[in-house]
């Protein structure tokens, strides 16, 4: 699990308790793949974003993933079956972001 803190047009600050992937080769990932997406939306506006995991605060830049790297990185989260969809309300086409660590 990961808390990402964005920052709406008006300088308040949200934090967001979210699943996240990590690959191989170290990537963060978050997804947007049920209906609360402000905080993907916020994110998207604002880039600059804060992540707690396991207690330690760091700074990164949420990227837009799309293409091969969306396709792998979906794979690694699990598929909806159909009840789920349903519970979920047949939520929107997932958004995932990739987590890029800023030096701080």
């Amino acid at each position: 699990m990961i808390v990402i803190t964005t920052t709406d047009d008006k300088g308040q600050l949200t934090d967001r308790m979210l699943a996240r992937f990590n690959s191989t080769d170290g990537k963060i990932y978050v997804s947007a793949h049920h209906w609360p997406r402000g905080w993907y939306k916020e994110a998207i506006k604002n880039p600059n974003v804060k992540g707690t995991i396991d207690g330690e605060v760091k700074d990164y830049l949420a990227v837009p993933v799309e293409g091969d790297e969306f396709e792998m990185v979906v794979r690694g989260f699990p598929p909806y079956v159909f009840p789920v969809k349903i519970m979920m309300g047949f939520p929107p086409k997932r958004q995932i972001l990739r987590l890029d660590p800023l030096e701080n």
